[in-house]
Formats: structure tokens, C-alpha cells, sequence
């Protein structure tokens, strides 16, 4: 990989040029946090229920950004600090947006942070990284404001019907997510396995001590990926 690299995609213009773009994402999300205890007084949450909330999303979340930012380490090796953490601010999937970075290093035929990635190669993948987010972005902002609609009309207006579609959509989701972990076995298919028997030990004794149903989900992750790199 060519030295002027890293010198370029970390200098004081691309790190002015990024921030913007992850200070937007902290606003968004101070934003969102104003909004959510103006509705809570609508739907009657109380403000001891959105702290509960707030604290098992924080637990939850410990687990994928462990695996984003190990990720995004690799990134800023490759593509510098500044757009590594501007990227994953943004859009928050690590592996999608280290596989379009090397999508970028291949359409110029070169090996992603291998001998030949120069600044040209560097680019692409930029371009490569920002051209496939805004499809999400796009997307998000024409028909995110539908989506309740749709999900309505799908549910014809039964409370028990939606609550089944809901469900349905998000075990779609985690088993998509997850399908790709069986398949590549070793290490992956162990975690998966790990934390999904962990979920169903930590659900049950939950039931006695529901202190501990708001933590579910972090600490079965937490085991599985522990599991996983302690045999792989």
C-alpha cells in the first residue's frame, strides 16, 4: 500500500470534512431522545419505564459494537480514522461498508490494502462506501414515514394480527442475520449457538429474578462471542 495513503485519509482536511457528518448523528440522537419523553407522556410511559428502556438498549448494544469496532479498526489501517468513524456513524454496519470499501479496491484491480491501493484505489472505495449507503438513506427519508401505514394495512387494524406480523418480521430478520453464521460454521456457527442457548437459560431465570429480563439479550451475546474467541 502506497505511504501517501494513511497521510492523506488521516490529514486535518479529511478529519473537517467527516466530523460534521458524525456530529449530525449525536444531534439526531439528542433529538430523538427529546422526542421520545415528549410521546412517553402521550402513550403514558413513565419516566421510570423509558430509564429502564434506555438502560437494556445500552447493555444490548455493548455486544455489536464490540464487532463494529473491531472492524472499524481495520478500516481506518486501510482507509484512514477520520472515514472509518464517519462511515460507521452514519450507517453502523461494518461489514457492509468494509465490503464495499474492498469492492472499490477491486473495481480498480487492486487488493484492498494490499500492494497497488493508492490514493486513486483509496477513491473509490470512498466513493464506493458512500454511494452504497445512500440507497438506506434514500430510502429512509421517502418511505420511512409509510412504513406505519403499510404495516396497518397489512394488519387490518387488528391489534393481535400486527402484534404477529411485527414478530414475524424481526424473527425473519435475526434469522437472516444469523443464517450467514450457520453456514461459515467454526467460530460464527459457535457464537450463534452459544448465545441463543444462553438466551433461553438467562429468559427462564429471568422469571424469577425480572431484574434481569433487560439484560437478556447483551449478556447472551456477550457469552456467545466470549465462547466463540475462546475456542477459535
Amino acid at each position: 500500500m502506497s505511504e501517501d495513503v494513511l497521510s492523506v485519509a488521516n490529514s486535518l482536511g479529511v478529519w473537517l470534512t467527516a466530523a460534521p457528518v458524525a456530529i449530525l448523528t449525536v444531534i439526531q440522537a439528542y433529538l430523538y431522545y427529546k422526542q421520545i419523553y415528549k410521546t412517553a407522556d402521550i402513550v403514558d410511559l413513565t419516566h421510570d419505564q423509558l430509564k429502564r428502556a434506555f438502560r437494556a438498549g445500552a447493555i444490548t448494544a455493548i455486544g455489536p459494537s464490540i464487532a463494529i469496532f473491531i472492524i472499524m479498526v481495520g478500516l481506518m489501517s486501510v482507509i484512514g480514522a477520520p472515514m472509518a468513524w464517519m462511515r460507521l456513524a452514519v450507517i453502523g454496519a461494518a461489514p457492509t461498508e468494509l465490503t464495499a470499501a474492498t469492492v472499490g479496491a477491486d473495481a480498480v484491480g487492486v487488493t484492498f490494502g494490499g500492494e497497488g491501493y493508492d490514493l486513486y484505489a483509496m477513491s473509490v472505495s470512498w466513493w464506493t462506501m458512500a454511494i452504497n449507503g445512500c440507497g438506506w438513506l434514500l430510502f429512509v427519508g421517502l418511505f420511512a414515514h409509510k412504513l406505519e401505514a403499510f404495516r396497518e394495512k397489512m394488519g387490518a387494524g387488528d391489534p393481535a394480527w400486527l402484534a404477529i406480523l411485527t414478530s414475524a418480521a424481526m424473527i425473519g430478520v435475526f434469522g437472516y442475520l444469523n443464517g450467514r453464521n450457520i453456514i461459515a460454521f467454526n467460530g460464527p456457527l459457535t457464537a450463534a449457538i452459544v448465545g441463543g442457548v444462553s438466551m433461553v437459560i438467562l429468559l427462564k431465570v429471568a422469571k424469577k429474578a425480572s431484574w434481569l429480563k433487560e439484560y437478556t439479550l447483551g449478556i447472551a451475546m456477550l457469552i456467545g462471542m466470549t465462547v466463540a474467541a475462546i475456542l477459535f
